[in-house]
């Protein structure tokens, strides 16, 4: 447990460079003079808070011009007499450094468990590139001029297809705390779960751990969809980002690592550069990996984890076939793999996702119910049961 008086993360989004793949939202271009309001949960209580901003894929200084938060309302809206204005080192606007996150200064705002924030941001300048270029799965909006102190949603404001800027939201909790962080993929970032809902395995296990613990325990997502253990893709590697996203977070007590995965289907996937997934295969550069460098992959998380005296645990590979990028070679290997984890003890525990969802008639394919269209990915009620097979003790 953490002392009362330290900072822990109680909300966090991964930095993510531009992805031309996902069109100009992907890039990231927001006009001048808008304001970005966006909705978050945290997930577990707190009495003060600041935000983590990340312009750390930006390519040029970004400029906040003002930046408001208060307690989420409905549509957009914030609770009244909630509102705050956030300020950096006392002002009220800061220039970020292109390839640095900043944070705000500390405000009080008595938050209960899972409360909700809408965070209003103010852009006097038009933005380029800048970090986290990845769908949402909470609401936000884009709204002409300065509208950070306005606590309703303007009739002008248009829908945010990307989370933008907001990296992390820290709180005193007033009493001991941690947080868990959970790096993963796409399954990890809920593809396929509802949106505006709370319906990812992360989510749900936040959830839990309220009702069970009473807010003492944070859950922090860094989960991105098309990421890899040991090469680039959508975002950096997880070797490569997990002292940043993982490492660095404040309150840190457990990590749960969700990766190799995408190592193994991209590794097996269909090569064929005139075939229907070529682009989809460019979009993740490397050479094709093996089960090997996987586990070697692990076991240098598990060395950086331990090095900071945090119990690191790894959830089995998950059923694939049906998927468009599914070939006879994966089975195999993602067997091998999953082996390995439930053998080796290399881990402080693991969470055998692919127990909770494989089809026992068919156990290379999810079953029915737990997955969504694509054979892949889950549905609320799969993301559901991964979260409710996880035992709490883990993280007493």
């Amino acid at each position: 447990m953490q002392r009362n008086d330290s900072w822990v993360r109680a909300w966090s989004f991964p930095a993510l460079p531009p992805v031309a793949a996902f069109g100009p939202h992907g890039l990231h271009r927001h006009a001048a003079d808008t304001t970005l309001r966006q909705i978050i949960r945290i997930s577990g209580r707190g009495d003060r808070l600041r935000v983590r901003l990340s312009n750390e894929y930006g390519t040029a200084p970004l400029t906040i011009g003002a930046a408001h938060l208060g307690l989420a309302a409905d549509g957009g809206t914030v609770r009244p007499g909630s509102t705050r204005a956030l300020t950096f080192a006392g002002a009220p606007s800061v220039v970020v450094p292109a390839g640095a996150p900043f944070l705000s200064d500390s405000v009080d705002l008595p938050m209960e468990l899972l409360s909700t924030l809408c965070i209003s941001i103010y852009l006097p300048l038009s933005v380029e590139t800048a970090a986290c270029p990845s769908m949402l799965v909470e609401a936000g909006w884009a709204i002409p001029g300065n509208a950070v102190a306005n606590p309703d949603l303007p009739a002008d404001a248009t829908p945010l297809p990307v989370r933008a800027l907001v990296s992390a939201v820290e709180v005193l909790a007033g009493g001991p705390a941690k947080t868990i962080v959970t790096i993963g993929d796409s399954l990890t970032d809920g593809s396929g779960s509802t949106p505006n809902a709370y319906r990812r395995w992360p989510d749900v296990l936040a959830e839990r751990l309220a009702r069970h613990g009473g807010g003492a325990t944070h859950v922090c997502n860094q989960g991105i969809g098309g990421n890899r253990m040991l090469n680039d893709g959508f975002g950096a590697s997880a070797l490569a980002r997990f002292d940043r996203d993982v490492l660095s977070t404040p309150g840190l007590g457990y990590v749960i690592i969700a990766e190799g995965g995408n190592d193994i289907l991209v590794s097996f996937a269909p090569r064929d550069a005139e075939g229907p997934h070529a682009e989809f295969i460019n979009a993740f550069p490397g050479v094709p990996v093996t089960v090997d460098d996987i586990i070697a992959g692990y076991r240098q998380l598990i060395a950086r984890a331990r090095g900071r005296g945090i119990k690191i645990y790894a959830a089995t590979i998950t059923p694939g076939e049906g998927s468009e990028i599914f070939t006879p070679e994966v089975e195999p290997a993602r067997q091998a793999l999953n082996a390995w984890l439930r053998t080796s003890n290399a881990f402080d525990a693991v969470l055998d996702f692919d127990a909770v969802w494989r089809d026992p008639a068919h156990p290379s394919r999810i079953k029915d119910g737990f997955c969504a269209h694509d054979q892949l990915h889950g549905s609320d009620a799969g993301y559901r049961a991964l979260a409710e097979s996880i035992d709490l003790s883990l993280f007493s």
